[in-house]
């Protein structure tokens, strides 16, 4: 079979097009205070092919909190360090329930289902914490050279606004704790899972950092090999299974690509050999992700028959 060019600028030009016709239905992530100062109507969108070309379209070079999204960089860094002796203290299910849900951690003894709902990322955090010298700046470290920017940072306030509504974060830790799966202080791994959730980045920067995961974990920008090729194999799979809370099924019907959301509206996508795309949409749906992004994707999949089934 002969592979089809793709029109990307083709694309872009359609979807512009069809971005006032697609209902902004949702709202922002008001139960983190600082999240609801943002403009819902905000949207960005940026491609990159795996020949280095770049696509984009609105407010891509806008930052933004990427919340969720930064579960996947964490695992990353932990799955290097621990291995295959990971998976002793976090599965690879699917959840099925809400991505808070004490009720399943609980009945499952403190192991999480999974590494992105937040027990589970809590329990990569811990890793990490026993892992990295200064765990939040080798954090940052890690994702600037991935992403061949230095200007990444964590925003405070987002952090701050976390802590303060933290307790159902630190009842999941807590009952982790209880079941001896959490290692280190409590307060300061939740020190670092507020400030990893609080990573600001574009659309264009965090489709350039998840472009090792299209990549066969090579990053493109220095050739660099982040993970295995099997590595990245195995987090593209968790992402296809688990990256959007109780809705992954649904994500993997309508669009078809592994992916991971975050609650400021920001989603990421890829499929290996070919493309990452970040796409920022803040308005949320009952599920938690971004409403216009999950469309936008689907439309883009449909139209260039590229998905991964």
């Amino acid at each position: 079979m002969v592979e089809k060019s793709i029109n990307y600028p083709g694309i872009f030009d359609e979807i512009a097009a069809k971005l006032p016709g697609i209902a902004n239905h949702g709202q922002v992530a008001s139960y983190i205070p600082e999240l609801a100062n943002v403009d819902p109507d905000k949207f960005g969108m940026h491609l990159i092919n795996y020949q280095g070309e770049h696509f984009s379209l609105g407010a891509s070079d806008e930052k933004f909190s990427i919340q969720s999204i930064a579960k996947v960089l964490a695992l990353t860094l932990a799955y290097s360090a621990e291995e295959e002796t990971l998976w002793q203290r976090v599965g690879v299910e699917p959840s099925g329930n809400p991505f808070n849900s004490l009720v399943q951690l609980e009945y499952e003894q403190g192991i999480p289902r999974n590494p992105f709902i937040n027990a589970g990322a809590l329990l990569v955090s811990d890793i990490l914490v026993s892992h990295l010298k200064a765990p939040k700046e080798d954090l940052l470290a890690f994702t600037r050279k991935l992403c061949g920017r230095e200007d990444i940072h964590f925003n405070a306030k987002v952090a701050e606004s976390e802590k303060r509504t933290s307790y159902n974060n630190a009842a999941l830790i807590n009952l982790m704790k209880s079941y001896g799966n959490i290692k280190n202080d409590i307060d300061v791994v939740l020190d670092f899972y507020f400030n990893l959730c609080s990573i600001e980045m574009t659309c264009r920067e965090l489709a350039q950092s998840f472009a090792f995961l299209a990549n066969y974990g090579v990053n493109p920008l220095n050739n660099e090999q982040v993970v295995s090729a099997s590595k990245a194999k195995r987090i593209n799979a968790i992402m296809q299974l688990c990256g959007f809370y109780d809705e992954a099924g649904e994500f993997s019907f309508k669009v078809g690509l592994p992916g991971k959301s975050g609650v400021g509206g920001g989603v990421i996508a890829v499929y290996p050999g070919k493309f990452s795309i970040a796409l920022w949409s803040p308005k949320l749906n009952s599920k938690g992700n971004s409403y216009k992004a999950i469309e936008v994707l689907e439309f883009l999949t449909t139209k260039t028959q590229l998905s991964i089934f």
